[in-house]
């Protein structure tokens, strides 16, 4: 699905220091208020690399969310603390707080120390078709025209939205992160890892609620390119709890794994 030609050309606006005014790019597939959690967990995970006087020989290794309530579309700022600072590892706790309001998403981020070379990589190549041999699939009905499901692009080569069952998706955004500044690696992966449960819902939308109160995601490194592919499974027990989890990879190959917990129930 195309980004209608009226769309924002972002998921967010700076306003000030550490403050952002999201889009209608960021509204989810569920409220008109609220956001896919994607682009709030992207800009989390931008703050805690770009932070004033971070380390630059250090990169992110680990995030993990909390998603404490439903992140609205209104003015958001965004707090950074360092927790522990080591010679090799540092340890972040993030939160985004709309203004005027109680903290709706909170992370713990660990950045470890890196050195060109230091090791010899040990790392498979591709295991699943690049995305030029991906298919484009419908998005699943959406009551509204500009959202997360415009200003994303996916390819699937396995599975698709209107699907149940494990599905491998490739995906980009059409938009920057925030207006005026490249989108990096990392934030790509943000932007897509919040989309596992989406792509390989195992049960009918329609009927069956989700929500995901966290996400955490395990990187060995950053993307290449342009496209991140989400190779997705969702398990789901009678007692209304669930499990997404998925593989990370750009063209070169793994990059790492997300998961998901999921509350799971009838609608209504």
């Amino acid at each position: 699905m195309a980004a209608p030609s009226d769309a924002p050309d972002a998921f967010f606006e700076p306003l000030s220091e550490g403050r952002y005014a999201p889009t209608e790019c960021t509204r989810g597939p569920w409220d008109p208020d609220s956001q896919h959690a994607g682009p709030p967990a992207a800009l989390l995970a931008r703050a805690a690399e770009r932070r004033t006087g971070a380390r630059e020989d250090m990169r992110l290794v680990r995030i993990s969310y909390e998603i404490i309530r439903p992140v609205p579309i209104t003015p958001l700022a965004v707090e950074v603390r360092v927790a522990r600072s080591g010679r090799s590892v540092e340890l972040l706790e993030l939160a985004l707080t709309p203004e005027g309001g109680d903290t709706v998403m909170r992370a713990t981020a660990v950045r470890i120390r890196t050195a060109e070379d230091c090791v010899p990589a040990v790392v498979p190549g591709p295991q699943v078709p690049a995305p030029e041999k991906a298919g484009t699939r419908t998005f699943f009905e959406v009551p509204w025209d500009t959202g997360y499901h415009t200003a994303m692009e996916f390819r699937f080569t396995a599975g698709e939205f209107v699907e149940n069952g494990p599905a491998t998706c490739w995906m980009r955004p059409r938009v920057p992160l925030i207006a005026g500044e490249r989108t990096g690696g990392l934030e790509r992966v943000l932007l897509a890892a919040d989309s596992g449960n989406g792509i390989s819902n195992v049960l009918d939308f329609r009927s069956q609620l989700f929500v995901n109160p966290d996400l955490t995601v395990h990187l060995h490194r950053h993307p290449v390119g342009e496209w991140v592919c989400v190779d997705a499974r969702t398990s789901v027990d009678a007692a209304g709890i669930g499990l997404a989890e998925a593989a990370l990879h750009d063209e070169n190959g793994p990059i790492g794994r997300s998961a998901q917990s999921l509350f799971v129930g009838p609608r209504g």
